[in-house]
């Protein structure tokens, strides 16, 4: 706690507003979704990852991560080939692989299913599986979600406050964190010298916390009623903030609401107490 009068009105809030990326989401690439038409998830997963080992792309590390994550050994891959800026292939048991970027299918001039476009709706990257030649499942990948913001969300608008986030993402990945999280409203495509602004707006109708952990934030941090940093941040981010989840944890934030609400009512009955009624 920086800032006492800063956690007196924590008491108060009534909206939280969360930057995205390394509040409520991890700030990294992982797999979201794995959707196979002739093979099964683990089946796809396995193949990809053996195929994407040799690579160093951001893409190709999280599908590896996810396969070790999920416990699969890596298949040996024969006759591998690298695709600049299409993707990868090589021969997994005697079939011949390739995992693909949606300009190569298009090029292929290969049509995807419903299934597919949802994805794309909502701003995943998604990379194709196909052997020999055939398009066998996609696997997508995103920002993924912190496991305990969904809790975080919950417990805030249990104790009836609006949760909000703001991001410089695209419109299809706010709607989809939002939606993922049950979100009161979101903005998305702000930039970095509109935060504070945003924040502005929300504070004509409610008393407001921000969120957040980056340079960007500082800002927002410092316009907001009550600023939250969170620890893992950037110096400015810490510097800037009344108060800092040194756990870096989402769900401190309703710990801090709880925790302002019962001091103030602590400190408001014992003041009853000195009410002149009661002293001798």
């Amino acid at each position: 706690m920086r800032d006492r009068q800063a956690f007196e009105r924590a008491k108060d809030l009534q909206a939280v507003i969360f930057d995205k990326t390394g509040t409520l989401t991890e700030g990294r690439f992982g797999v979201t979704d794995i959707v196979g038409f002739n093979h099964s998830e683990d089946e796809l997963l396995q193949i990809a990852a053996s195929l994407e080992a040799r690579s160093e792309h951001p893409i190709a590390a999280a599908i590896v991560e996810e396969a070790e994550k999920r416990g699969f050994g890596l298949t040996e891959v024969e006759e591998f080939r690298a695709i600049p800026g299409k993707g990868v292939e090589g021969i997994v048991n005697g079939r011949r692989y390739m995992v693909v970027s949606p300009g190569y299918i298009r090029e292929l001039g290969i049509k995807t299913d419903e299934s597919v476009e949802k994805l794309k709706q909502q701003g995943k990257t998604v990379v194709f599986i196909l052997k020999n030649g055939e398009v066998s499942g996609v696997i997508a990948l995103a920002d993924r979600i912190r496991p305990e913001s969904r809790e975080a969300i919950s417990k805030l608008k249990a104790i009836g406050i609006k949760c909000m986030m703001l991001t410089g993402d695209n419109r299809f990945v706010a709607k989809w964190v939002a939606e993922e999280l049950g979100l009161d409203d979101y903005f998305a495509e702000v930039l970095p010298h509109e935060k504070a602004e945003k924040v502005k707006e929300v504070q004509q109708k409610y008393v407001t916390a921000m969120v957040g952990d980056g340079v960007n934030d500082a800002p927002a941090l410092a316009q907001a009623d009550v600023g939250i940093a969170i620890g893992a941040g950037t110096d400015v981010a810490v510097e800037t903030a009344d108060i800092v989840l040194v756990r870096n944890d989402p769900r401190d934030v309703a710990a801090i609401v709880e925790l302002s609400r019962k001091t103030y009512s602590k400190f408001h009955g014992l003041s009853a107490w000195s009410h002149p009624q009661f002293e001798k």
